[in-house]
């Protein structure tokens, strides 16, 4: 059996690969993604086609070099937090950013049910203007 470490670390391996398919991969049908608020694409999506949408795709029409550069996972048994770094720039204003990220990930049967991300959306609002 694969642990919840494990299908996180998979997603962010995924993530590095630029392998969409393999992010959406644990998510659970009605999975809830929540980007924070004040973050360009802030708002709950269900499902991993809304998240493929809302997030994903625009990420990848809108900015080059975007990276999630997660270094660390701490292990909570049904949650698990990513700690990383963001960074890229934002096409339409040539700018360039980086700022600090946490994601909480809550899972159950194997599958991601619920994402939270938490970041400094000064800094990605500053890449933005």
């Amino acid at each position: 059996m694969t642990s919840n470490h494990d299908i996180i670390k998979a997603h962010y391996d995924a993530s590095d690969r630029g392998d969409i398919d393999g992010m959406l991969a644990p998510l659970a049908a009605d999975a809830r993604w929540t980007e924070m608020a004040g973050f360009p694409y802030a708002g709950t999506y269900v499902g991993p086609d809304e998240v493929r949408a809302g997030v994903f795709e625009r990420i990848g029409a809108e900015w080059d070099g975007y990276t999630a550069a997660i270094t660390e996972l701490i292990d909570g048994g049904d949650t698990i937090v990513g700690l990383g770094t963001y960074s890229g720039t934002f096409r339409a204003t040539g700018r360039w950013f980086e700022a600090r990220v946490a994601h909480v990930w809550r899972l159950s049967g194997g599958e991601v049910v619920a994402f939270e991300q938490f970041t400094d959306t000064a800094r990605v609002r500053d890449a933005l203007a």
